[in-house]
């Protein structure tokens, strides 16, 4: 009798196992592709509520976090950006992942030094002109320092967001200066909106990033400038050996003496070690639809500024 119910059981095994494999496969889909937060393998969805929390969690210390790490070079990385860029009066600037207002900031001061210096040109071309005629000119001309020009700091991290309205705030940024809780893979704004996109040290936190390269394309204008700035991969081979033992032996370790947060800061170098190389990322943006593409490596590949043109 024992022997006449083993097929039997071999049957409703295999239909078992089978049923648990098809049940698995329907749950692996509902979860939606693999990706990475990290060294470590996760669904999409799962990426992007670890970054949130990530950046939710650092958000306070994050200014803090970037200089100690970066021994303060991040804000020149950040002033190169800005100078490539060479905003004129009248700009209308998206700055993607931009919550703490770094690049807005030095925007708006960039902009701000290039109409100061077009109304001493211009005063300097009416010598006849009288002190009060002079001075009242110069008034005027203050209230619109800006010419017309606007930034737009879009963030999908409220955190990070309210972090940079605080700093804009105590700096005294208001002027052409605007917050929008967004994210970069479905950017809230119409198309052909922008004359330029920047995306500093957020590319490689987004889930999607050929999703984001296509949204960047499509709120520029005809003639728009796309500009990225993000760490990259070191060509120096002493260098990058220095660059590893540097990221993995002490960034953590900073990450919990300042911020409380081993687990973030581990993270992040993780995530600079997954992103694409320059030229896979040159291609990924030419895949989008950008022309005339190319980067800038700053400290030998730690970092890499790359611009491209809607045309």
């Amino acid at each position: 009798a024992a022997a006449g119910f083993c097929p039997c059981r071999a049957l409703l095994a295999r239909r078992g196992g089978a049923l648990r494999a098809l049940c698995g496969s329907v749950r692996g889909l509902a979860a939606g592709p693999e990706t990475h937060f990290g060294f470590e393998t996760v669904t999409e969805a799962e990426r992007r509520e670890k970054i949130y929390q990530v950046f939710e969690s650092v958000a306070k210390k994050y200014d803090v976090m970037n200089d100690s790490m970066t021994l303060g070079i991040h804000r020149v990385w950040k002033d190169i950006l800005v100078h490539k860029m060479n905003p004129s009066p009248g700009t209308l600037l998206l700055d993607v992942a931009g919550g703490t207002g770094d690049i807005a900031f030095r925007f708006i001061n960039y902009v701000r030094s290039v109409r100061d210096r077009q109304l001493q040109r211009k005063l300097k071309h009416h010598q006849n002109l009288s002190w009060r005629e002079i001075s009242e000119s110069y008034q005027e001309e203050k209230l619109k320092s800006l010419g017309d020009s606007q930034v737009v700091v879009c963030d999908i991290n409220k955190e990070m967001l309210k972090v940079g309205k605080q700093k804009a705030q105590c700096l005294g940024y208001s002027e052409g200066l605007s917050w929008v809780l967004g994210n970069a893979e479905e950017l809230p704004f119409d198309d052909d909106k922008f004359d330029v996109y920047t995306i500093a040290f957020g590319i490689r936190n987004v889930t999607r990033i050929d999703l984001a390269l296509q949204e960047a394309y499509r709120v520029l204008k005809p003639g728009g400038r796309f500009l990225c700035l993000e760490f990259s991969h070191v060509s120096n081979p002493l260098l990058s050996r220095l660059y590893d033992l540097y990221s993995f032996q002490v960034i953590p370790v900073l990450g919990e003496v300042i911020a409380g947060d081993w687990k973030s800061y581990q993270y992040l170098v993780e995530s600079i070690r997954r992103f694409p190389p320059q030229e896979e990322l040159k291609a990924m943006i030419e895949d989008a639809g950008f022309f005339k593409v190319d980067y800038q490596n700053l400290n030998s590949g730690i970092v890499a500024i790359h611009s491209g043109f809607k045309l």
